[in-house]
């Protein structure tokens, strides 16, 4: 897909620290108006959610909430390490229009094409 794609991660010797991700799966499809971004995220609410927009890669972040195990732990399946994914914007993307939504888990980013790339309709005059 041209219009986002996934950024390279960093390499080690640009990274100030190390912080353990789990790679949030995502649909992206294009509307006409522009493209949408659905992100899943289980255990992430409005309030663990950061979104960051510098030059023309967005960055997601969702932090869980965990709750304290009351016992001894004997399997544990599900990584408790919060979301992170990078993507690249296209150009075309209006970057002042960008909004997000987050319900049930489900992270949705509306982003929205610049008038300048929308396809218009040109009169013709007598």
């Amino acid at each position: 897909m041209k219009a986002i794609m996934q950024a390279e991660p960093k390499p080690a010797s640009e990274r100030t620290e190390y912080q353990e991700f789990v790679v949030p799966v995502v649909n992206i499809f294009e509307t006409g108006d522009g493209y949408a971004l659905e992100a899943e995220m289980p255990g992430v609410n409005k309030d663990g959610l950061e979104i960051k927009l510098e030059g023309n890669e967005i960055t997601v972040i969702g932090r869980r909430a965990t709750d304290p195990v009351n016992g001894e732990l004997l399997l544990r399946e599900r990584s408790a390490a919060d979301y992170r994914r990078v993507f690249e914007l296209d150009p075309a993307i209006d970057t002042n229009k960008i909004s997000a939504k987050m319900e049930q888990g489900m992270l949705t980013l509306t982003l929205p094409k610049s008038e300048r790339v929308k396809p218009r309709k040109i009169t013709v005059s007598d």
